[in-house]
This record gives structure tokens, C-alpha cells and sequence, in this order.
């Protein structure tokens, strides 16, 4: 089980309409259990991110992965990626 903490919950919270039409979180608590049930992952640079999307079979013919709806940048390096 992956933990997240208070700023990864709050990046989600305040973003989640990138990948959504409606919020999925209201709470940190919310957030926490909704990442977990998606089996989201904190990942710590851009090439661990396109490392992901390679491993997930995902192609994204020469568009970066960082701009892509599902990944939410943290702001400390770090990237929360959340299946949609």
C-alpha cells in the first residue's frame, strides 16, 4: 500500500479536475482512500514517470508525459500519477 502525504493529498485535491468532471475527493481521508483504490503512485523525476508509462505499455508518441491528464505535479520533484 502506498503512503501519501499531506502534499501529495493536497496537489490532488486542488487538481483533480484535470483528470476528472467532478471532484472524486473532498477531504485528505477521501483523497488517501481514492488514491489507494486506484493504486495511484508517487513517482520522483520525469524519466521514473516515463519509465512508468513505458512499463504500463502506455505510448505517447513524442508527447510529454509530464502534460498528460493523469499526471499531477506535486511541485517538489515529485509527480503523482493517477489511472482515469
Amino acid at each position: 500500500m502506498m503512503e501519501f502525504d499531506q502534499k501529495v493529498l493536497q496537489c490532488f485535491l486542488e487538481n483533480q479536475l484535470q483528470l476528472f468532471p467532478e471532484p472524486v475527493a473532498d477531504t485528505e481521508e477521501e483523497a488517501a482512500f481514492f488514491l489507494e483504490d486506484t493504486l495511484a503512485v508517487v513517482l520522483h523525476s520525469r524519466q521514473e514517470v516515463e519509465d512508468y508509462f513505458q512499463e504500463e505499455g502506455i505510448d505517447l508518441e513524442g508527447a510529454d508525459v509530464l502534460e498528460e491528464a493523469e499526471v499531477f505535479d506535486v511541485g517538489d520533484g515529485r509527480y503523482l500519477v493517477v489511472e482515469g
